[in-house]
């Protein structure tokens, strides 16, 4: 279970450095990116350019982004986020043949109309699934399911830090399918809005991460929602 109090001051800049840019449709394809784009391409057949930022200098090269790029499409009344990079996206190089890298990849679905400025949300969020990403890199730290990220901060996760959203819980992509790639399997993790109250009851054990889940009533995060526990 994440509980890590050391995330904080990551997860907040004072300022954004943009280190994604738009990445060349031409690029090279490769069989783990490539199973991930036939997945969301199931789930979402009509949109064959999502808004996608790609990392300008690779970890592999010193960069300091760990995930090679991050893909937005547009759900119903949310946009939906998955990431590319912690599967193995190229060639296989570890040795358990039956899982691609670690195994996962993010998804987040922020609901529409919840916030000012689309753009800065998306930086903000693609910002924190870059820090996230790198406890994994760094400390082999695996998000699985049914976990809950508490980062113990009060300001809000949204761009202008006034939401009550504060942290995240974890479940299985309720829209993507974990997928079998040339490299090994791959789940899609999905990361839930959730405030500090609820977060502090999960860590209180009051309440598990799968109740409060069933009390939320959807996987979207909505950043202008207030806490269900009526706290």
């Amino acid at each position: 279970m994440i509980t890590s109090d050391v995330k904080v001051a990551s997860f907040l800049y004072n300022e954004f450095v943009e280190v994604l840019v738009m990445v060349d449709e031409n690029e090279v394809a490769s069989p783990g990116w490539d199973a991930i784009e036939n997945e969301c391409k199931r789930v979402y057949p009509n949109q064959t350019k999502p808004i996608h930022y790609g990392t300008l200098i690779s970890w592999d090269l010193g960069g300091d982004d760990p995930l090679e790029g991050i893909s937005v499409y547009e759900g119903e009344d949310y946009y939906h986020f998955v990431t590319y990079g912690l599967s193995e996206l190229y060639e296989k190089v570890s040795s358990n043949k039956d899982v691609s890298g670690y195994g996962m990849e993010f998804t987040y679905k922020l609901k529409k109309g919840c916030y000012e400025n689309l753009e800065s949300e998306i930086k903000g969020m693609c910002k924190i699934f870059q820090t996230v990403a790198r406890f994994t890199f760094l400390d082999n730290e695996i998000f699985n399911e049914n976990e809950f990220i508490y980062t113990g901060q009060i300001q809000g996760l949204d761009a202008r830090g006034v939401s009550k959203i504060t942290g995240f819980i974890t479940i299985l992509d309720t829209s993507f399918n974990t997928i079998d790639t040339p490299n090994g399997k791959v789940k899609f993790v999905e990361f839930i809005g959730a405030t500090d109250d609820e977060l502090m009851a999960i860590r209180k054990k009051e309440i598990s991460v799968k109740e409060l889940y069933e009390k939320l009533g959807s996987d979207v995060t909505d950043y202008s929602r207030e806490s269900v526990l009526g706290s």
